[in-house]
């Protein structure tokens, strides 16, 4: 390492919160690792490889559990929208840890199918968590973060859903030898262990962390901050169509069984692993506009290739390059926020809670209105795989209009 480069690094580490070292730093970032795992990877994409399992076990039928899975992202919109009001309520660290708690207990009541109305309820639930621990997790662990290496660190943050999407296609045909009312349980044991074994290592409560949800300056979002959030949610609608159907189309629609269905899903799931730690390192080492862009030209054409083949190397690329995405595009449009909003944590943390608002709201629009289409169609998947890739191509078209409009004024 040069000077140069040294001087750079020790700005840039001065920077982080008095007293916060290097160790501690990574001891809070494998706490948001679990917290993602759990209220993330776990209660919501758990429930996409037991899908075809609650239609043979005649839980319910095959539209009603589609409304379930949507349920669940309803519940996460519902999450972002509250989760600034429970932190001031009752401080972030406290209601990440609640929420730990309370998608674990999910699990458990899951396993008991007293009424779709019980079940919806603690799918949405389980959505809600998830809303709240996106929100609170990262803005939490990054005030401690070197800006050097706010990519990489939010990538570990994330990872954790892919570690959960990986888990639940591998653990889930597993528990489902011995019942599906055990896979549920099964899954809340896990969820248990990271609970706790996470619980005393997040960072100390701070006043910033607890602030009220109206304390920052309100301040007109500039046209950049606009279009991230409008892209942010285009991006929402292009993941809804693997997060809820694909298992459902390899098993079902390409008639392949649910453990060919549930091998795709641990792809996904491997490429969910990986993602956020490669675009965070992307990020940081070339900007996050520029890696941004790329992300969404990449992820269309992952999107778009089961409409085009449906060979098996196909939907392999297809599955590893979308599951990366699934995850890997949170640090980018975080750290494309903090490039957009330098100066001001509050105004970050705030326009963050509005970036993970927008994604929950398209996403739920997205699954209901998917799953609409797939009951009215005829359970057509690639009509869904086309519209969720046109959503992400709308998305790199506002990118790439507004940096022409940009650059001409």
């Amino acid at each position: 390492m040069t000077n140069v480069d040294t001087k750079q690094y020790v700005e840039a580490w001065s920077h982080r919160r008095p007293g916060t070292t290097l160790r501690q730093t990574w001891r809070y970032a494998v706490a948001g690792l679990s917290a993602s795992l759990v209220g993330l990877g776990l209660a919501r994409f758990s429930y996409t490889p037991l899908i075809p399992a609650l239609i043979a076990a005649k839980w319910f039928n095959a539209s009603d559990v589609v409304y379930l899975g949507a349920a669940n992202l309803a519940g996460y919109l519902a999450g972002a929208l509250a989760a600034r009001a429970v932190a001031a309520r009752i401080g972030a660290v406290r209601a990440l840890r609640a929420m730990m708690l309370l998608a674990t207990l999910s699990f458990f009541a899951s396993s008991a199918p007293l009424s779709f109305t019980w079940f919806f309820a603690w799918r949405f639930l389980s959505g809600l968590t998830g809303g709240i621990i996106m929100v609170l997790a990262a803005s939490v662990i990054l005030p401690h973060t070197s800006p050097a290496r706010r990519g990489i660190v939010g990538g570990v943050i994330f990872a954790g859903v892919g570690l959960g999407v990986a888990a639940s296609g591998t653990l889930v045909p597993l528990l489902l030898q011995q019942g599906l009312r055990q896979s549920w349980v099964g899954l809340g044991v896990l969820s248990a262990v990271l609970t706790f074994a996470s619980w005393w290592n997040w960072p100390a409560e701070t006043k910033a962390d607890a602030a009220s949800p109206h304390h920052a300056k309100q301040r007109h979002a500039s046209p950049a901050i606009r279009a991230l959030l409008i892209q942010y949610g285009l991006n929402a609608v292009a993941l809804v169509p693997y997060m809820v159907f694909i298992v459902d189309f390899v098993a079902r629609g390409l008639g392949q069984g649910i453990a060919a269905g549930s091998r795709y899903w641990v792809l996904y799931g491997l490429g969910a692993i990986v993602g956020p730690l490669v675009t965070g390192h992307l990020g940081d080492r070339s900007g996050f506009g520029p890696a941004l862009r790329a992300a969404f030209l990449i992820e269309a054409a992952a999107v778009l290739l089961p409409t085009v083949s449906t060979a098996p190397l196909s939907l392999i690329v297809s599955s590893v390059v979308v599951g990366g995405f699934t995850p890997g595009i949170v640090p980018l449009v975080l750290g494309r926020i903090h490039e957009l909003v330098p100066h001001s944590s509050e105004q970050q943390r705030a326009t963050w809670s509005q970036a993970t608002t927008s994604f929950a709201l398209f996403q739920a629009a997205a699954a209901y209105g998917f799953s609409w289409i797939y009951a009215n169609t005829g359970g057509d998947y690639l009509v869904l795989f086309a519209l969720g890739g046109g959503a992400v191509v709308l998305a790199l078209a506002i990118d790439l209009g507004l940096a022409l409009t940009t650059r001409k004024t």
